[in-house]
């Protein structure tokens, strides 16, 4: 089991069952969302229990952003249809016992990095 929360502890989360290990996506949308690149793992959405209430933004017309309302934490991402919710990486709790699988959407990175990581890499 996975368990995760925002800053201020209003939303926790846990996963139960197979998680996909985290991946860092550069899209534009996930750097203005975080202020830098976003590294989530993912799950079943039906794996995930959350307790506190979470704002959903639709970000584009076929996905949606869930964060804490209190503190803006950015917490997690889910495709419409596709049955799996992604989980910022930086939101569990303690150690993950995991590494990072692959970075996404590096021809959208911002200038001002370099990633730095052997994982492999994809423009899109």
């Amino acid at each position: 089991m996975v368990t995760g929360s925002c800053l201020c502890g209003a939303v926790a989360f846990e996963v139960h069952g197979d998680v996909r290990p985290p991946v860092a996506c550069h899209c534009t949308q996930c750097r203005k969302t975080t202020g830098h690149y976003w590294a989530a793992a993912s799950a079943a959405s039906d794996a995930i229990s959350v307790v506190g209430d979470v704002a959903w933004f639709r970000s584009s017309p076929t996905a949606e952003r869930g964060f804490c309302p209190t503190c803006g934490s950015t917490l997690f991402w889910r495709l419409d249809g596709e049955g799996r919710t992604s989980f910022s990486a930086g939101a569990i709790d303690g150690p993950t016992g995991m590494a990072l699988q692959k970075h996404i959407f590096v021809a959208d990175q911002g200038d001002y990095y370099e990633i730095a990581e052997q994982a492999p890499q994809r423009e899109n």
